[in-house]
């Protein structure tokens, strides 16, 4: 420790002062120093990586560390180094000085997600640096661009090199294995499947005109009442085989019946944001653009729209919105992603479950589907299947699913060292 901070804190606050913030739409302030601190501490111990650039300064960083038992296919380490951006005037402390307050480690990418890659790394020092190794082989990886969907990072290295996933079947990464509590008893949320994700943009077309004129033909009224009809719909219950266990297992737990999903996530407090918007497709609209002069009727409006569609069911949540917004408005595809789920079950499964078990005894471990998405959509396409596993224990007042992407994110320093101890322990008995 070096003043009183573990390993995995010091490097966590130092990635969280590298600022990697990403816009999308390939403006970014780009991952490469981010990447070169990755590489360096991974050089420190031993490991050799390499440093891939899909566009100048959009730097991952891929290492493959041999395991003890060769025969065992590779394990895929992943976490990415870019965030969401920070307006500094909206937070308490300077999103990017990765301040220690009240015990927490503040800064954006303090949950989302550079508090996993710091933990990976400390893991990995800890295993190294005792003389041992993993138990399976593994690639480990840092991806650029996770947060506009990977074009920048996971997407491009997957289709220009998949050599480097050669040998691999099986992923974790960030957005699960983090506690919530329960009826009074803390639980852990094991992410087994991914909303797929669908960004739309509506597109309304009218007559450009004074601002003084009676006019019907208005391209901004016809998008706003399209964005109204799509931000006011509440998708059916629709669940799956993930959020059918996790209904029936918290209901358990509570001690009610699970014919009502919605009342049964809505118990789980502020988590519930997360997992109600599993049980259905959803929209979000975003973002409007229209016009250029406070007198002038544009000819043209657009609104983008963020999709959440269930697995597998993009065409059906498409379907519906052009069925809300009516004729008219037209609707354009501007990046798409597919959604994945896999069994709460098998080898790997129960490795985590047995690691959490291990160092948080008779808590149990339920699966989940997170609403969002994560790179392993784009390692899904080599046919690895990825789940979510960057182990927290929590404490109940803490709201984790607001600091996704939210004001004044931190996370709490002794749940950084409980997770870097699950996730050595996993990487020595899986």
């Amino acid at each position: 420790m070096t003043d009183g901070l573990s390993r995995t804190v010091q490097l966590a606050r130092d990635l969280i002062r590298i600022d990697t913030q990403n816009w999308g739409g390939g403006r970014s302030s780009g991952e490469a120093d981010a990447a070169a601190y990755v590489s360096a501490v991974l050089a420190s111990m031993g490991v050799e990586s390499e440093t891939f650039e899909s566009a100048p300064r959009r730097a991952s960083v891929v290492a493959r560390i041999d395991g003890e038992d060769p025969s065992l296919p590779r394990l895929v380490v992943h976490g990415h180094l870019d965030v969401v951006p920070a307006d500094a005037s909206e937070w308490s402390v300077d999103p990017f000085a990765g301040e220690i307050r009240d015990g927490l480690l503040w800064g954006r990418g303090a949950v989302d997600m550079k508090q996993m890659d710091a933990m990976i790394l400390a893991a990995l020092e800890r295993i190294l640096a005792s003389g041992r190794r993993p138990r399976r082989g593994l690639v480990v990886a840092f991806f650029a661009d996770e947060e506009a969907g990977g074009a920048y990072g996971a997407q491009w290295l997957v289709r220009n090199h998949p050599e480097l996933f050669e040998g691999a079947t099986e992923a974790i990464s960030e957005v699960g294995g983090y506690s919530i509590e329960v009826g009074g008893r803390r639980a852990y949320l094991l992410q087994t499947g991914e909303k797929a994700l669908q960004w739309i943009l509506l597109r309304a077309r009218g007559t450009a005109a004074h601002g003084s004129q009676h006019m019907r033909d208005n391209a901004v009224t016809k998008l706003a009442a399209a964005v109204a009809a799509v931000g006011a719909h509440e998708f059916p219950v629709e669940l799956t085989d993930t959020t059918r266990e996790l209904i029936a297992r918290v209901a358990s737990l509570l001690g009610v019946d699970d014919d009502d999903p919605d009342a049964v996530a809505e118990r789980t407090g502020t988590v519930s944001r997360f997992l109600r918007s599993s049980l259905r497709h959803t929209a979000n609209p975003t973002m409007l653009d229209a016009g250029y002069k406070h007198n002038v009727i544009p000819s043209v409006a657009e609104a983008r729209i963020d999709v959440r569609p269930l697995p597998g069911r993009e065409r059906e949540a498409i379907d519906a919105i052009r069925n809300l917004i009516g004729e008219g408005i037209e609707i354009e595809l501007v990046h798409g992603d597919i959604g994945i789920e896999h069994p709460f079950g098998g080898a790997l499964v129960d490795a985590m479950a047995a690691s959490l078990g291990r160092f948080d005894p008779e808590a149990p471990v339920l699966p989940y589907m997170l609403s969002g998405g994560t790179d392993n959509k784009s390692l899904a396409e080599l046919g690895i299947a990825g789940y979510g596993f960057a182990p927290l224990r929590l404490t109940p007042d803490l709201d984790f699913a607001a600091m996704f992407h939210g004001v004044d994110e931190r996370v709490p320093l002794d749940a950084l060292d409980f997770g870097t101890d699950v996730l050595e322990d996993l990487l020595l008995t899986y």
